[in-house]
């Protein structure tokens, strides 16, 4: 079983920034996946960013909407990612869902929701 602790969203004007955070704890295999997807109302779920952890090689990946602006990162070898986000938009509103993801199973988080006012 995996939970996570994640940071709180929060309403930000077009143009700020925020930082999101995430933290898993329980057992999972140590070549994982860490990131968020994101849904908004009326839209299919996207993936915004992912990290492969060390053992998984280090990658990350971006949703092209994201590139850019946004940034995935982690400190050290802890599980635990954090997304920076700059230059935000009202098309960035949305229910942001931290997930890690093992060669087992996938597990997510309960979200934390991202509003962008124009």
């Amino acid at each position: 079983h995996v939970r996570f602790v994640e940071s709180e969203g929060g309403l930000v004007q077009s143009g700020g920034s925020l930082r999101l955070s995430c933290t898993a704890h329980g057992s999972f295999v140590s070549a994982y996946t860490m990131g968020w997807y994101r849904q908004a109302p009326g839209k299919e779920r996207e993936l915004v960013a992912e990290l492969n952890s060390r053992n998984a090689g280090g990658a990350s990946e971006y949703a092209d909407s994201v590139k850019g602006r946004f940034t995935i990162f982690r400190e050290n070898d802890e599980p635990t990612v954090y997304l920076q986000m700059n230059s935000l938009r009202p098309e960035d509103t949305a229910q942001y869902l931290c997930f890690l993801t093992d060669p087992l199973e996938q597990y997510w988080g309960r979200g934390t929701q991202v509003t962008v006012s124009s």
